[in-house]
This record gives C-alpha cells, structure tokens and sequence, in this order.
C-alpha cells in the first residue's frame, strides 16, 4: 500500500483493529447469553410462555435504543457511544442468571436489549465513518468479525456448559468484555475520522465531501433521502428475517420433516453460519469486483433458490446444501444496506435501517411459528426465500437510486 493512501495511516489501521474487535465481541456476547438461556429457564422457573415474555425485553430494549442511538452518535460521536455501549452490554450480560424470577429476567434482559442495540448502531455508525476515509467497501469485514464472534461464543458456551453455572460462565464472559473494551477503546478514541488525524474530540462524522458524494451517485437528494432509507432499512428486513427463522427452525426443519438425528439436525444452523461467515470475510474483494449493486440482486436470488431447496428438498443432504447456498447469498446484502443507508444519512440513516433489519430478525422466528401452526414448517420456511427474492426485487428496482 502506498504510503499516501489512507489505509497506511498507522492510527487508521490501529482504529479499525478496535473497530473489528468490539464487532466480534458483540457476537461473542450475545452467543454466550443465548446458549445459557435453558439454564436460566430452569434457575428461575419460568414456563415457555413465561420465558417468551421474558425475552421480549431483548427485543423491546434493543429497539427502542436503536431509535435514540442515531442522536447520541450525532451529539457525542459514534466511537464514544460504541465504548459506552460496550461496557453496559458487558456488565448486562452477568445480569441475567442473577435472576429467580420470569419478570425479574425481563426487566434486566432489557438493560441487556438496550445495550445491544445501542452498540450495534453506534458500531456500524463508525464502520460507515470508516469507509468514507478508506474508500473501500469493508463493512462486510465487521459483520464477519460479529459471525466469527458468535460462533465462537456458542462453541465455548457450549463446550462449558455442563462445567461451569450460567453465573460463573457469564460473569467471565462479562469481565472478558470489559477487558477488551479497555483494551480496544484507546485506539478507538485516538483517531478523528473527520480531521484524519490524531483527536478524541471528533464527532466520529462521516467527511462532508464522501457523504455528499455518496449521495449524489445514488442520485438522491435530501428529499428523498428519507424514503431511500427506508428502502434500505427494507432490504435488510426482508433479509435478517431468513436469519433468525433459520436461527430458531432449522434444527426442527431438520428432524421434524426429514427424520434428521439431533447431531446433523444441529449441523444445520452451523452450516449457515459458516457460509454465512465465508461470505462476509470474502465480501470485500466481491464487492470491488462486482460492486454492491450486483451484489443484492444476485445475493438476494441465490437465498431465494438456497431456501426453496432447503425448504422443500426431500433428504436432510439437499437441504443442508440449500442452507449453504442461503448463507452466501444473504452473507452480505445486510452489511451493504445499512453502509448505504450511513452513507446517505448519518448515524441516523444507520439507526432507522438498523431498527428495521434487526426488527425482521426478531420477527421471522415468530411469522415462521405461526405459519407452521397453520400450514407445515417446510411451507412456512419458503417465507425466507419469498422475503429474499423480494429483497433482490427492491435493490433491482431501485438500483438507479440506492
């Protein structure tokens, strides 16, 4: 790399370092909690209908934040917010199996939502600034770094499960967290994104010129901005949705309608994951060679064809080979909208999409729940590809504008 080009700024390469680590750590957090949530069910008695009011408390949490994060990116920096999210998520993550009852459980998993939607903003706020200094397209790298840290999360939770209590494991994981946000903060906070420089004092702003640039290739004006986001925040909605359906149902899809063994029923989530973390850690050099456009139209197909295979197929080896395909294809249609939609709006921009894309995590496992009860779960799984295909739809659509 040339000594001139932005990249070769030591500070800018410390920064993004940082930058990847708390992506990952968001990842391992999150996977450590959920892993643990049987154990805490059990510690404080609650039934499933109990534990499924309990857990909105995640979702209710992290959407609201997600509406406010945007504002405090604007008014203290989005390198400031992601610290301080950071360590509330840390110290949130003990919290849970100190619990002994289902309300208790819901009223701390909302410190935890909380937490989790604030940094998820505020990172990806960042990533965007990021970007605009680089003037490459790396937001999938972070979103493989969160991948990475959850399956890692999940695979160490798992390994120590029947070793340690949910107390003592998620309270190592939460000085684990502070650790890494002590270490990960100062390279963080030492870089000004706006002046290109040294300064804790920047607001962690995009540079006005690559913003208005950005927009002007989308051929958006402040107008329209609004609605484009939107459309984004769509885009990622139509397309977290496959994740948390195939997060919560695959396993069951696996056993229930193809006579699957626990062991290659589990296999199904992974094998997702996996593609899903290959595709975002290879996502950099696909975008410079087919450029973003290319990338959620054919993304968006490739899952529609993956998960009406994985859906429908008629042996568990068909439909693993469809989860893959699903994994690539969605791999890296999130990361680009909300870095379109932080390109086009700001922090701001990054908060509405985000709130929509992590909304439609939430939501698919439930549509899928209520849609098995009245069709079957193969019927109700074809909802992923049908949201997929409608995300490649959207971004071909919309192409000359987004």
């Amino acid at each position: 790399m040339a000594p001139g080009e932005p990249g070769a700024d030591p500070g800018l390469r410390r920064l993004r370092v940082a930058l990847t680590a708390f992506f990952a750590l968001d990842g391992l957090l999150f996977a450590g909690w959920v892993v643990r949530i049987p154990a805490i069910k059990h510690q404080t008695g609650a039934s499933a209908s109990d534990l499924g009011l309990a857990l909105l408390g995640v979702s209710a949490g992290g959407v609201a934040t997600m509406t406010l994060t945007g504002g405090l990116c604007r008014r203290f920096g989005g390198r400031r917010v992601t610290v301080a999210s950071a360590v509330l998520l840390s110290l949130g993550i003990a919290l849970p199996p100190l619990t002994r009852s289902a309300l208790a459980l819901g009223l701390v998993l909302l410190v935890f939502g909380a937490a989790y939607g604030a940094i998820n903003v505020a990172m990806n706020s960042v990533a965007v600034d990021l970007i605009a200094t680089l003037r490459r397209p790396v937001m999938p790298a972070f979103h493989a770094a969160f991948s990475l840290g959850g399956m890692v999360g999940a695979g160490l939770g798992g390994l120590v499960a029947g070793e340690l209590s949910p107390t003592r494991h998620l309270l190592l994981l939460a000085a684990c967290g502070l650790l890494v946000t002590a270490l990960a903060a100062r390279p963080l906070l030492a870089y000004d994104l706006v002046a290109g420089g040294p300064g804790a004092d920047g607001g962690g702003r995009a540079p006005a010129d690559a913003v208005d640039r950005t927009a002007g290739s989308g051929g958006a004006r402040p107008r329209r901005t609004g609605a484009l986001v939107a459309v984004l925040g769509l885009v990622a909605l139509c397309t977290a949705y496959g994740e948390g359906a195939l997060a919560d149902w695959s396993a069951l899809h696996l056993t229930e309608d193809l006579d699957a063994g626990a062991g290659l029923a589990a296999a199904g989530y992974s094998v997702f994951a996996f593609a899903m973390t290959v595709g975002r850690l290879s996502g950099t050099w696909v975008l410079r060679r087919a450029g973003e456009q290319r990338v959620l139209v054919v993304g968006g197909a490739m899952a529609a064809v993956g998960m009406l295979v994985g859906s429908l197929a008629p042996s568990v080896w068909v439909a693993l080979a469809g989860f893959v395909v699903t994994g690539l294809g969605l791999a890296n249609i999130f990361p680009i909208a909300i870095g379109r939609a932080g390109a086009l709006a700001g922090p701001g921009g990054v908060a509405t999409a985000s709130t929509l894309g992590y909304g439609g995590m939430l939501l698919g496992p439930v549509a899928i729940g209520f849609l098995a009860e009245w069709f079957s779960l193969s019927v109700a799984l074809t909802t992923v590809a049908l949201l997929a295909g409608a995300a490649a739809v959207i971004a071909y659509v919309t192409r000359d504008a987004i």
